[in-house]
C-alpha cells in the first residue's frame, strides 16, 4: 500500500498553525524595542497565578491544570528595554500599527478578507509564560488560500498577538519557573490552515510555501526561535492532537507521521479491550499500598523512596496486560503514554507497570506478591509509584483516568515535541472558555484607505525574486534559490545595491563559503553584515582578492570586534600590485623554462598553481592568468 493510500484509509487530516515573529521597532502594546538579550538581567520579581472564570462563569480545563502544578514564577527584566507594561504594572499602550499592516500584507499574499475593525482578545494562559495571566491576540483576517503544488489550502485566520515570555530555567527544589521578559509583548503573526492537509509530506511542504511568503514580506524576524509551528493531528474515529511548538521545519512531515501512527495504535488498543469485554466501569478507584512487598528490595529507586520517608501504591488495570508493551511511536510504548500523565498530574518520577517486570531491581517475586495482594489474575496490568503518598494518589488517579481513556479511544490533548519527531503529552486541550474581550486596548479600523496603500506597496514573492535573481545577475536556479530563501538574503541585496561585484560571488560566499567554514569549526555566528559589505568593497576596489575571502572571514569571525582593514593589516592578506605579481610570474616563467617550452600554452594550468601558491591569495586569480599567460608567449615565440 503507498503512502497515499495509508493515509488516505485512515483519514488523516492536518491543519497548522505557523507562528513567526515580525521584526517591528517596538512591541505589540508598548514601545520598547524587539531585542533578546544575553546580558545579567537588572531585577526580578516573582508572582503566582490563577485561573479565573470565563464570562460564563466557567474555567478553562488547560488552565485549571496549569494551575493545579502550583507552581511560582520569577521573571527577570532590565530596565533599559522592558517596561512596566511587561511586568504588569501598566496598561497596555495602543496596538502597533506597523504590525498590523504586516499582517495586512500577509493577509492580501493569502488572499485574506481583512476584517472591519480589530478587537483585542485575552486567551487564558497561566503556565507563567505571560505575567498577566493571559495572551492578547486578536483576529486580522478570515479566510483564503495558499496555493501548494497546484492544490489550494484554505486559511482559518490571520491573527497577531504577543509573543510569550522566554522560559530561561525551572527551579525543581523551590516549585519554580523562571522567565525573562524581553521576549514577551514582541509581535507575532499567526496563520492558521483548514484541515485540508492529507498527508505528512504535504504537512511540511504547506509550511515551507507559507514561511516563504512571510519571507516575502521582508518584515520577519529570522534565526532559531523566531518561527514555530503548531500542527493539528487527526484520523478516522481518533482525536484532534495539538502538538505546540515545533521549530525545526525539516521534523514536521516525520511529527505527522508519528502522531498518525500513534492514534492509529491507539485505537488498536481499544479495539482489543473492548473485545475482552472491558469497560469503563471495570477500572475501579482503588488504590492500594504495598509497601510492605519492597521492605528488602533491591530496586534503588523504590529503596530511596522509602527510605525517604515514602510509600509503594499499586492499582490494577483489568485486561490490560500486554497492552502497556505496545510501542505506540518508535522509542515509546502505552506504558510511556500513561507515565507521562502519571508525571504530569502526579510529579512523580514515573510508573512500574508488569509489562516491564521483573525489570529495576523488581522480582518475579515481587509481582507476584503484588497481584496476590490487588487480586490480578494473569489478563491484569499492574502499575506501581513510589513518592509520598499525595503524589502516589495523584499519579495512580491520573494513571486509572487515562486507562479509562483507552476504552474510549485517543484522548484530545496538547503534546509537546521531541527531537525524534515523537511528542509527549503536556497538557489537556483548551476549552471554548479561554477567551475573552480585552477591555484596556482600543479597537483598530481597517479603512479602505489603508487598504489601498498595502496593495500599493506589496513585496515581491520569493519566487518572483528568485526568477528576477536569474535573469538580472545570471546566478544558477540551484544559487538563486539559495540566496533567496536564505537568512542572507538582506545582506545580499544591500551588498550588490552598494558595490558591482559578480552576484554569484556574493551569493556564493554567503551560501557556500560560510557553510563550509562553519562546518569546519569557525564561529560565523559571529560574522556581522557590515564584515561582508566591507570586504566585498574592498574586492571592488581591488584591494581584495575573491581567493583571500575565506581567510578574511575565518579571522574576522575568530576576531568580531576588529574591522575588516584591521584584519586584513594582521593577516597580510592586502592585493599586491600588478608590478609585483609580474615580477613574481617573470621569476616562476624563467625557473620553470624548460617545461614550458615541453609543454607550451598548456604548461598555464601547472604554473597557475604555483604562482597562486607564492601569492597567497593575495591577488586575483583573473589578473594571474593574464600576466603569466602574456609571459608564457613571450617565452615561446624567443
Amino acid at each position: 500500500m503507498s503512502d497515499t493510500d495509508r493515509y488516505s484509509k485512515l483519514g488523516l487530516m492536518v491543519g497548522l498553525e505557523l507562528h513567526q515573529q515580525l521584526n517591528t521597532q517596538r512591541k505589540l502594546f508598548c514601545h520598547c524595542p524587539t531585542v533578546i538579550r544575553d546580558e545579567t538581567p537588572d531585577g526580578t520579581f516573582i508572582r503566582r497565578l490563577r485561573p479565573t472564570q470565563s464570562e460564563m462563569g466557567e474555567i478553562d480545563p488547560a488552565a485549571l491544570f496549569e494551575f493545579q502544578k502550583k507552581k511560582r514564577f520569577c521573571y527577570e527584566y532590565y530596565n533599559d528595554t522592558t517596561c512596566l507594561v511587561e511586568a504588569d504594572e501598566e496598561p497596555p499602550h495602543n496596538l502597533c500599527e506597523d504590525s498590523v499592516d504586516i499582517c495586512l500584507t500577509m493577509a492580501r499574499f493569502l488572499q485574506s478578507n481583512p476584517v472591519d475593525e480589530i478587537h483585542p482578545m485575552r486567551k487564558i494562559v497561566i503556565d507563567g509564560s505571560n505575567t498577566t495571566g493571559f495572551q492578547r491576540t486578536t483576529i486580522i483576517a478570515n479566510g483564503g488560500r495558499a496555493i501548494v503544488d497546484g492544490k489550494p489550502i484554505g486559511i482559518q485566520t490571520i491573527c497577531l498577538e504577543e509573543d510569550a515570555a522566554r522560559k530561561i530555567a525551572d527551579d525543581d527544589n523551590n516549585n519554580m519557573r523562571i522567565y525573562r521578559l524581553d521576549r514577551l509583548g514582541i509581535p507575532l503573526i499567526e496563520v492558521a490552515t483548514n484541515p485540508d492537509i492529507r498527508s505528512p509530506e504535504e504537512a511540511q511542504e504547506v509550511a515551507l510555501a507559507i514561511g516563504l511568503l512571510l519571507r516575502s514580506t521582508g518584515r520577519v524576524k529570522r534565526g532559531q526561535g523566531t518561527i514555530r509551528q503548531d500542527v493539528n493531528v487527526s484520523i478516522k474515529d481518533g482525536a484532534i492532537i495539538e502538538i505546540k511548538g515545533l521549530q525545526q521545519l525539516d521534523m514536521l512531515a516525520k511529527t505527522v507521521e508519528y502522531e498518525a501512527l500513534r492514534q492509529e495504535k491507539l485505537l488498536e488498543i481499544r479495539d482489543i479491550l473492548r473485545d475482552h469485554g472491558i469497560t469503563e466501569e471495570k477500572i475501579k478507584n482503588k488504590i492500594t499500598e504495598v509497601s510492605d512487598v519492597f521492605s528488602k528490595s533491591e530496586s534503588k529507586v523504590i529503596s530511596k523512596s522509602l527510605k525517604l520517608g515514602g510509600s509503594v501504591y499499586a492499582v490494577k488495570l483489568p485486561g490490560f496486560a500486554g497492552l502497556l508493551g505496545i510501542e505506540v511511536q518508535p522509542e515509546r510504548r502505552f506504558g510511556t503514554e500513561i507515565s507521562d500523565y502519571a508525571k504530569f498530574w502526579g510529579g512523580v518520577g514515573g510508573i512500574f507497570h508488569s509489562d516491564e517486570l521483573p525489570k529495576y531491581g523488581i522480582s518475579d517475586t515481587d509481582v507476584s506478591e503484588i497481584r496476590k495482594i490487588l487480586k490480578a489474575n494473569e489478563k491484569d496490568a499492574v502499575v506501581l509509584v513510589a513518592s509520598s503518598e499525595n503524589k502516589c494518589r495523584d499519579a495512580l488517579n491520573a494513571v486509572l483516568n487515562r486507562a479509562r481513556e483507552a476504552i474510549r479511544g485517543v484522548p484530545a490533548e496538547t503534546r509537546t515535541p521531541l527531537p525524534e519527531g515523537t511528542s509527549k503529552f503536556a497538557r489537556p486541550r483548551p476549552g471554548s472558555s479561554r477567551m475573552y474581550p480585552e477591555t484596556d486596548v482600543r479597537p483598530v479600523k481597517v479603512t479602505e484607505r489603508r487598504l489601498e496603500r498595502i496593495r500599493k506597496n506589496m513585496p515581491e514573492t520569493i519566487e518572483k525574486k528568485e526568477k528576477r535573481f536569474i535573469k538580472e545577475y545570471n546566478l544558477s536556479t540551484d544559487l538563486a534559490s539559495q540566496i533567496t530563501r536564505s537568512m542572507n538574503l538582506g545582506t545580499f541585496e544591500q551588498i550588490i545595491k552598494e558595490t558591482k561585484v559578480s552576484p554569484t560571488l556574493v551569493a556564493a560566499t554567503l551560501e557556500n563559503t560560510v557553510v563550509s567554514l562553519h562546518r569546519d569549526q569557525i564561529p560565523t555566528e559571529n560574522l556581522q553584515e557590515f564584515h561582508f559589505i566591507d570586504i566585498f568593497k574592498l574586492v571592488e576596489k581591488n584591494e581584495l582578492s575573491s581567493q583571500a575571502i575565506p581567510d578574511v572571514l575565518t579571522y574576522l569571525a575568530k576576531n568580531p570586534s576588529l574591522s575588516v582593514n584591521e584584519a586584513l593589516a594582521a593577516t597580510g592578506l592586502s592585493m599586491v600590485s600588478n608590478e609585483e605579481v609580474a615580477k613574481i610570474v617573470r621569476k616562476i616563467v624563467q625557473d620553470r623554462e624548460d617545461f614550458i617550452r615541453e609543454q607550451g600554452v598548456r604548461s598555464l594550468g601547472g604554473l597557475m598553481g604555483a604562482v597562486m601558491k607564492e601569492l597567497g591569495g593575495k591577488v586575483d586569480g583573473k589578473t594571474v592568468k593574464q600576466i603569466l599567460t602574456d609571459e608564457i608567449n613571450k617565452l615561446l615565440k624567443t
